[in-house]
């Protein structure tokens, strides 16, 4: 039993960044340069990454909140608009759509995947919806496909949040990334699948759209870095403030790309340790990530009973359990915005996020797991 064996490195932590040992060294080397802004190592981490999702335009800014924010702007949406969104997601999805001006309006999700779905996406649908922004929860990819007609017909805009999804792939192999018809927005905080220490990065679709974004990435300025340092004079074209991507952060980023199969490899690996620790276990059931085609970012289980009992329980024995995430539409902040989403109420009051990260090992799993066990027993 758990409370009888050596606890193993890891469980105390519900997530962590792996580091390769190779992001000081990087670090290091753009010290000394004193432009720490966008610069070199920002275009060599937008390079990189899209190389990998196989894209010819990326944009680094500061945040994935940021990368939310000015994709919606970049598309013109503001105030009078709705955008459809999961309410179980971090409140920075939410947080980007308010800022903007637009109004959110919460979809239901499926409860087997806990993401949006067509028909949820339908059903929340109204004369004003401008775009709809899918959040790929714990990396797996959403298909919106059915609907796709539907939207464009409407003139309604997909920005995918994949946040949680950098590596992942759809069903039919592309990356996560890839659609020319989607805008995607990463983020890399210190526990994303890949990390900047913060950061974020826009997928456009469109080479207008990639010099749309990096105006407003910053202060609205046409001209790159390296062009304005040989100018006497530079243009502003329209608003903007200081979201780049710094050389600093940026540097840790082109350090982490070098080794991203490796990390890809090691979270697929940890996600089906869990799966099959997890398979015996009465009362709690492991939300399908997809793994085959997904980077995960997170295990996620659903307790059948006493989801706050069982998460005390934990953290009181050194387990460090999370809920990703309390329902968006019952916070005071988008009370204006609430809607009944029963589903979304019901999963969210049963969700715990076991931990995940790439310092865990299988003993780190099987001891988390028999712990789990004690906590249901115990809140029974």
């Amino acid at each position: 039993m758990a409370s009888t064996t050596t606890r193993p490195p890891g469980v105390e932590r519900n997530a962590a960044p792996l580091l390769h040992g190779t992001e000081a060294a990087a670090l290091a080397a753009v010290l000394p340069g004193g432009q720490w802004g966008h610069g070199p190592a920002t275009d060599q981490f937008e390079a990189g990454v899209a190389d990998l999702i196989g894209v010819t335009h990326t944009v680094a800014v500061n945040s994935g909140t940021t990368a939310l924010h000015l994709a919606l702007r970049s598309i013109g949406i503001g105030p009078g608009d709705d955008v459809v969104l999961p309410s179980l997601t971090f409140c920075a999805s939410v947080q980007a759509i308010t800022w903007s001006g637009a109004a959110p309006r919460f979809a239901e999700i499926d409860p087997r995947m806990l993401a949006v779905t067509p028909d949820t996406v339908l059903e929340a649908l109204t004369p004003n919806t401008r775009a709809v922004m899918p959040v790929l929860y714990g990396g797996r990819a959403v298909d919106l496909t059915p609907i796709r007609d539907h939207l464009a017909d409407r003139g309604i805009q997909i920005i995918e949040d994949a946040a949680h999804a950098f590596g992942s792939r759809r069903p039919d192999g592309t990356m996560v990334g890839a659609d020319p018809a989607v805008l995607t927005c990463f983020s890399h905080d210190p526990i994303k699948n890949l990390t900047t220490g913060q950061g974020g990065t826009i997928i456009p679709r469109t080479r207008e759209e990639a010099d749309t974004l990096r105006s407003l990435r910053l202060f609205g300025i046409v001209q790159s870095n390296d062009a304005r340092a040989a100018m006497t004079s530079y243009e502003v074209q329209g608003p903007g403030m200081r979201f780049d991507m710094s050389q600093l952060n940026a540097a840790i980023g082109v350090a982490q790309l070098k080794h991203f199969p490796q990390t890809a490899a090691h979270r697929q690996h940890l996600w089906r340790t869990y799966q099959v620790e997890l398979a015996g276990l009465d009362g709690a059931h492991l939300v399908d990530v997809d793994v085959v085609n997904t980077v995960p970012f997170n295990c996620v289980v659903v307790l059948d009973h006493h989801r706050d009992e069982v998460f005390r329980h934990l953290r009181e024995h050194g387990i460090g359990v999370a809920v990703h995430y309390p329902p968006n539409h019952t916070q005071a902040a988008f009370s204006a915005w609430h809607r009944d989403l029963p589903v979304t109420e019901q999963v969210a009051g049963r969700i715990l996020g076991l931990p995940f990260h790439p310092a865990m090992t299988h003993d780190s799993v099987r001891y988390t797991v028999a712990a789990l066990a004690d906590a249901i027993k115990a809140a029974a």
